[in-house]
């Protein structure tokens, strides 16, 4: 790694132990309003026991969104085919806002995609979903290199990956759950618009991992 290259990491490693504190002030109280993430984990429930209701997929629900849409809740998710949020939450058209880059991680094209769908369409729920055996995580613990775009991702990793190397137990899981905290964290750093909206108690910000196997999804604070 280029002295520059571990600067920037070691920088972003002391930033996302730091600022773990400003987060939790800032999404406080945010499960207060918790009748998104009830609606989330019911239909979970339908997909895990496969009692899918398919909801609002007919011909009058397609023209019925024509011309506005009101999700009420926006998944940052991985891009993997195997973790289709309206699939696992049992969601129908218009009930979420869906945001998928691998790796679950935070650029300004997914902060403007989250942004539009909170202030504009009043989306009052953000959930970052992480999943096991997520091949972006492997790779940021393996540290490989792709020469290609595909390092960019991976680097956006690191630093979740340096925090679970401190933790106990399995590093690959430890490393999920911690990607997605700092997804969280950078949603509430990076843009002043959700920082506000969510100091506001006008959003709430939930974290997530989707378990390939079992097909539940665990709530994470």
């Amino acid at each position: 790694m280029s002295r520059a290259r571990l600067l920037t990491w070691r920088t972003c490693v002391v930033r996302s132990v730091l600022i773990g504190s400003l987060l939790a002030a800032t999404i406080a109280g945010a499960y207060a309003d918790s009748s998104a993430i009830e609606r989330l984990k019911e239909g979970n429930e339908r997909f895990i026991h496969q009692k899918m209701l398919h909801p609002r997929i007919d011909s009058a629900d397609r023209e019925g969104l024509e011309n506005a849409q009101r999700p009420f809740a926006a998944i940052l998710s991985c891009s993997d085919s195997r973790v289709p949020p309206e699939i696992v939450f049992d969601q129908g058209l218009g009930d979420l806002f869906t945001v998928r880059i691998a790796g679950n991680v935070v650029k300004d094209v997914v902060l403007g995609s989250l942004e539009y769908a909170v202030l504009h369409l009043k989306t009052k729920a953000i959930v970052v979903m992480g999943h096991t055996h997520c091949g972006a995580v492997k790779a940021a613990i393996a540290g490989e290199r792709q020469q290609n775009h595909i390092d960019v991702l991976i680097e956006s990793i690191h630093p979740a990956v340096a925090l679970a190397r401190k933790d106990r137990g399995d590093l690959e899981t430890n490393a999920v759950y911690e990607n997605v905290r700092q997804s969280m964290r950078e949603i509430v750093l990076d843009s002043p618009a959700l920082k506000t909206e969510a100091a506001a108690g006008r959003l709430s910000i939930f974290g997530a991992v989707y378990n390939l196997t079992s097909g539940e999804v665990e709530f994470i604070k």
